[in-house]
């Protein structure tokens, strides 16, 4: 028997769903992705659940999609693979139970995403956030971002692919709460206590509201049009550079080119490079 993609764990609130590839940091494969629609579809379901949370095992939080995945040649095989991706982020948003993200290590690109589906983020203290895709030639999957910090902090962001740490992250509204590693699994545990106290028909049609809010502003058109452009990015010269040298030589070497290269482009501006340390993002 395969080993589970996500853990659940009961909770006295409800339960805790954790990301389970701790040797890849969590990267969403499309298994991962179906196992975590289904669990989240059976919260929904169970009337004993009031709350869920989010977590990643082992030292990440979630590193994002996984980008050793067979790739589509095509702009409508992109929007398939992709609007998969954007649909099983939007079932977070869309439960109708308060959701928490419950964040370490890292939380990038579409495990950034996923995070900022969830109504509240908790972050440990040393959390790196971030969307690094256009460093090789991609962009966010679900445009979530503008809609909770603004356009300005995140064009800084998604344009340059930089990354902050969770003491940015509070700043700026990325997070809710950041806390010290050691006390993360308890804050979250106090926090969705406190969530569970709240009826159910009170929670959902407030969230409901909270959710329209949005889609007034634009939300729901800006994800379907970035999922549209999203589609034919990834058919960038730098995109396919970049997914030949992960068919020829493997993620690792295809990661090496990404970060050479855009370290390149910041010295030829006279510019410090920036160079990361995190795992595959995408």
């Amino acid at each position: 028997m395969s080993e589970l993609l996500v853990l659940r764990e009961p909770t006295g609130w409800g339960v805790r769903l954790t990301l389970n590839r701790p040797d890849k940091l969590n990267a969403i494969s499309a298994s991962l992705r179906e196992e975590l629609s289904a669990a989240i579809a059976d919260a929904a379901d169970d009337e004993r659940v009031r709350v869920i949370a989010i977590a990643g095992a082992g030292r990440a939080f979630c590193s994002g999609y996984d980008l050793s995945e067979g790739q589509p040649d095509t702009a409508w095989g992109w929007r398939e693979v992709l609007g998969k991706d954007v649909e099983a982020t939007l079932a977070i948003l869309h439960c109708p139970k308060p959701v928490i993200a419950q964040i370490h290590g890292y939380a990038l690109a579409g495990g950034l995403e996923l995070a900022m589906a969830c109504d509240l983020i908790v972050a440990a203290e040393g959390t790196r956030l971030g969307e690094p895709e256009i460093r090789f030639g991609s962009a966010p999957v679900t445009l979530l971002m503008p809609f909770l910090i603004g356009q300005k902090k995140t064009r800084e962001l998604l344009l340059t692919g930089d990354l902050v740490d969770a003491v940015e992250a509070e700043r700026i509204g990325l997070v809710n709460r950041m806390v010290p590693a050691e006390r993360l699994a308890d804050e979250v545990d106090a926090l969705a206590d406190r969530l569970a106290r709240v009826d159910p028909d009170v929670m959902a049609p407030t969230k409901l509201m909270l959710n329209r809010a949005m889609d007034v502003t634009g939300f729901a058109a800006a994800v379907e049009m970035g999922l549209d452009l999203q589609s034919f990015i990834n058919l960038s010269e730098s995109s396919r550079a970049f997914d030949e040298i992960v068919r020829s030589d493997g993620l690792k070497a295809a990661l090496a080119w990404r970060d050479a290269r855009y370290d390149e482009r910041l010295a030829d501006a006279g510019t410090a490079p920036n160079r990361e340390s995190a795992e595959p993002a995408g």
